[in-house]
């Protein structure tokens, strides 16, 4: 029998109540793991790594991670539908920096998570 599962059928109603209740609903959990899903591309986490410190234009990013501008527009798209990153327009330049602190505190704790093993 694996060590991964229980050897008996129990199940603890109190406990299960207790994890229902803390739920969020399906929308939420569908969006989120939606998020997930945008953040498995590793391009589009190194970008985002670009991003964390300070706003870079399309050029600035595609030196970054060493990619064609179109190849980042592309990711950035994705990003920006996500709500993971915004841009600015100043005169015929576009910016492109995180979202918000979410995403910064996000990319932060998978790297800690990550590091403390």
């Amino acid at each position: 029998m694996s060590k991964d599962i229980c050897q008996i059928i129990y199940v603890d109603d109190e406990r299960v109540a207790r994890a229902r209740a803390r739920m969020h609903d399906e929308q939420t959990i569908a969006d989120l793991a939606e998020t997930f899903k945008v953040l498995s591309e590793p391009t589009r986490v190194r970008i985002l790594h670009a991003l964390s410190e300070e706003e870079l234009c399309v050029c600035d990013i595609s030196a970054v991670v060493q990619m064609t501008s179109s190849a980042v527009s592309h990711q950035l798209r994705i990003l920006r539908t996500a709500r993971l990153v915004r841009s600015r327009k100043d005169g015929k330049m576009v910016y492109y920096s995180l979202d918000d602190e979410h995403v910064r505190n996000l990319f932060e704790e998978g790297i800690r998570h990550l590091e403390e093993g």
